[in-house]
């Protein structure tokens, strides 16, 4: 099947982690893709404009919830895979309006799910018996982990905290239900969080980034010592795809970077590289760090996410090629390089805020 050529339908394709997908795939493979994207407020085709004359790929600017344009794409460009990556997916906005993200990743999937299962009852032979519909989710369902040793397995019992992730846990769910009630050929993989080039600049790492390069306060929620397993996009993308093409249908595959680290630690990280590439030189300030200022910590805020990402290393013989050294390398030099990219999302959508507020 791995050497078979695929046309793969991707939802979300102009978000961070979709767009790097669909680089990875028009510059690395044969594969044709079809990107559907709502364009929200995070979606941004100039992420894809490298390969977006690529007679490979095609854009529909269409809403996973509008099941007749979903259905329109399923007969039109007839799919062997299908990658769901459309979703909400910032914490802070859920605590601050869950209604989107209700109504994206849960009738959002559960729309692309039914259309699948209509589509693929349509097909028959090889193209029936191939056909694969995977969905991508995070960590975040699992909840908080307890102690510093305990790791995030696959079989995990889920725990949600934010209506962020109670979100995502119900969309697996659903996904999983399909597979069992309906027998959809269905994939899950559960990622930590993901850091690169042509994130929407509301995460941490980019917003630390441009924030430090301004001479913006650097707001660190709480004491800053909440833990994640950080892990570099290009690496999660290369993931995916294989998971897509050699994973086993019904199966989870957790992904993760194997770089634990304290946000704070990450924080300070950034700065000494930018202390580097170009010394600060803000009102007096001589070190970016000294730009850190500690807000008000979020709702429900977990103390740490880690993945155990030996299943997909042992069954499909994956490893991250990125250390978070070498990655946040890669990904801070690609921001100091990319500046109109932040420019347009500015002028467009978005302003730097950040719910918390900051400590006197």
């Amino acid at each position: 099947m791995s050497s078979e050529l695929k046309k793969i339908l991707i939802t979300g394709g102009a978000g961070f982690i979709g767009s790097s997908l669909i680089r990875h795939i028009i510059n690395n493979t044969n594969h044709s893709v079809i990107n559907i994207d709502k364009l929200t407020y995070a979606g941004n085709l100039d992420s894809i404009a490298s390969v977006s004359q690529n007679k490979r790929y095609l854009f529909k600017k269409i809403d996973i919830c509008d099941a007749d344009e979903v259905n329109n794409v399923f007969n039109n460009f007839m799919p062997d895979i299908v990658m769901h990556l459309a979703a909400e997916s910032h914490v802070d906005r859920s605590i601050d309006d869950p209604s989107e993200f209700i109504k994206t990743n849960i009738f959002g999937t559960y729309v692309l799910l039914q259309q699948a299962r209509i589509y693929l009852r349509g097909l028959k032979g090889i193209k029936r018996d191939n056909f694969r519909f995977h969905h991508v989710s995070t960590d975040e369902v699992y909840g908080d982990l307890e102690g510093t040793e305990a790791l995030f397995t696959e079989e995990t019992s889920y725990s949600p905290s934010s209506p962020y992730s109670a979100s995502k846990a119900s969309s697996d769910h659903l996904v999983r239900s399909w597979y069992r009630t309906f027998g959809l050929p269905i994939l899950i993989t559960n990622c930590s969080n993901n850091y690169g080039p042509y994130q929407f600049p509301e995460k941490l790492i980019p917003l630390i980034i441009n924030n430090a390069l301004e001479g913006k306060a650097l707001p660190i929620y709480g004491d800053g010592k909440q833990i994640r397993d950080w892990l570099y996009v290009d690496d999660h993308v290369r993931a995916l795809l294989h998971v897509a093409i050699n994973g086993e249908v019904g199966e989870t595959y957790n992904i993760g970077g194997h770089n634990e680290m304290q946000n704070i630690e990450v924080v300070k990280n950034i700065c000494c590289i930018l202390d580097e590439l170009v010394p600060c030189r803000f009102n007096g300030i001589s070190q970016y760090h000294q730009l850190i200022q500690y807000v008000d910590d979020r709702s429900g805020h977990d103390v740490r996410y880690a993945i155990d990402a030996s299943k997909i290393s042992d069954k499909l013989n994956w490893m991250p090629i990125e250390t978070f050294e070498t990655g946040i390398k890669k990904t801070v030099q690609w921001y100091l390089d990319n500046n109109l990219w932040i420019s347009r999302i500015k002028d467009l959508s978005y302003q730097g805020e950040r719910l918390g507020v900051i400590k006197n």
